[in-house]
């Protein structure tokens, strides 16, 4: 059977850059930081005192007060990227067929501020201060259910969780099943809300996050410069309205770009270390390239995974090298996690919104705080300042503890 062709028609975006894909998409070309001191909770302690914090956020103008309560922090996140990705998209869903309307959105640890909060009512005032939401909202699945309930979508519905690959695995799983014809109309992405003293305690102990920018934290993320120490946890949602050409032609949606490729691979390597000679990734991308029947010279952009840690960039920036070879020296790819820090499980979502909004503006935003070249990282990363270049394909990857890789191509509707 010829598999239908997939098309993104919404964008709904919550970032530390702005609750909207226009504010996020124009902090992102002008090069803002969305990255400041911590203010959740007193970080003095921390190694890391930095990240990008959704502030001034009101899960009560999403969904109803009450029911916000019940649910962890990023499966409102979850449920305010699919209103304003619905909102993007004009669509209403109750005007649709609900078995053809499925959710798809993966969180990579899911509701870390009810665990913590949770254990602290256990282990200070004993088991029956747990409360009975507790599992519901903890669990990584929930946001996909709480979404589909709110919507009433009633197609296939599940929890994807894949670390920091997790948005990008959603996002390309949807396209193969509308692909299929499993449904018409997929609302994919990632959310995350870790930004809390567990989640921080334990990246800080692993040596993962930055430490040398406590003083000036919009300088902390700067993937592929030399000086990069570590990431900078980010928190927030990217959901993408997929359909099937036909669904949105049928009602006259604006389209922005066609899900023309998808692969995902494993290092099989380390639990936390990508593969010294990107292999893993390499796959995914020839993978994602050859599903969407795209030759290397045809990729214009790269939306890096560039998490600004020593090894991920140097690892992934020979990936693409091997791949692409000489056009490498050609393709434009940047990481806007040096923006928007990183997103962890909704970093996929995102950064794929940027790939769409690339397309459709012909604008490439930057990787700023690149400073002092990398000779390991030598490609043309749009340093400090966004471009203006046409771009009919561009290509998102995004890699998670346990090796996970996945590469996501999009090309231009026509």
């Amino acid at each position: 059977m010829e598999k239908r062709k997939v098309v993104v028609t919404g964008l709904g975006i919550v970032t530390s850059l702005g609750k909207s894909i226009d504010e996020y998409w124009e902090s992102l070309l002008a090069g803002k930081s969305g990255i400041g001191n911590v203010s959740r909770f007193d970080a003095s302690s921390y190694t890391c005192q930095v990240g990008a914090e959704v502030n001034d956020f009101d899960p009560a103008e999403y969904m109803d007060a009450k029911e916000a309560r019940r649910n962890d922090r990023y499966t409102q996140f979850a449920v305010a990227g699919t209103r304003l990705a619905l909102q993007d998209a004009a669509l209403d869903p109750s005007t649709l067929d609900p078995s053809r309307i499925g959710v798809l959105i993966g969180s990579g640890i899911g509701g870390m501020e009810t665990i913590e909060k949770q254990s602290f009512a256990l282990f200070e005032r004993g088991p029956r201060k747990v409360s009975p939401f507790m599992i519901p909202a903890l669990i990584a699945n929930m946001a996909s259910g709480v979404v589909a309930i709110e919507i009433n979508a009633r197609g296939p519905n599940f929890g994807l969780v894949s670390a920091c690959a997790t948005g990008s695995h959603s996002i390309g799983e949807s396209a193969q099943m509308i692909r299929d014809g499993r449904a018409d109309i997929m609302i994919a992405g990632g959310s995350e809300a870790a930004i809390t003293r567990l989640g921080y305690a334990g990246f800080c102990s692993m040596k993962a996050m930055s430490t040398n920018f406590n003083d000036d934290p919009q300088k902390a993320s700067r993937p592929f410069d030399m000086n990069r120490d570590g990431f900078v946890m980010g928190e927030g949602s990217g959901i993408l309205i997929l359909e099937s050409e036909e669904s949105a032609k049928a009602r006259g949606a604006r389209i922005y770009c066609e899900v023309a490729g998808y692969a995902a691979t494993c290092d099989a390597h380390h639990i936390t270390m990508p593969d010294p000679e990107g292999k893993g990734l390499a796959e995914a991308l020839r993978g994602a390239l050859e599903d969407g029947g795209i030759t290397t010279s045809e990729v214009d952009y790269v939306n890096a995974h560039g998490t600004s840690t020593k090894y991920n960039d140097k690892f992934e920036t020979l990936a693409v090298k091997n791949v692409f070879g000489e056009h490498a020296q050609n393709l434009l790819m940047s990481s806007t996690k040096s923006m928007t820090g990183h997103l962890l499980g909704a970093a996929g979502g995102i950064e794929a919104a940027a790939c769409c909004k690339a397309i459709e503006t012909g604008k490439i935003p930057p990787t700023i705080n690149y400073e002092e070249p990398d000779p390991d990282c030598d490609l043309n990363c749009v340093p400090n300042k966004a471009i203006e270049a046409k771009v009919d394909v561009a290509v998102t990857n995004n890699l998670g503890f346990g090796g996970h890789n996945t590469s996501i191509a999009f090309r231009r509707y026509a």
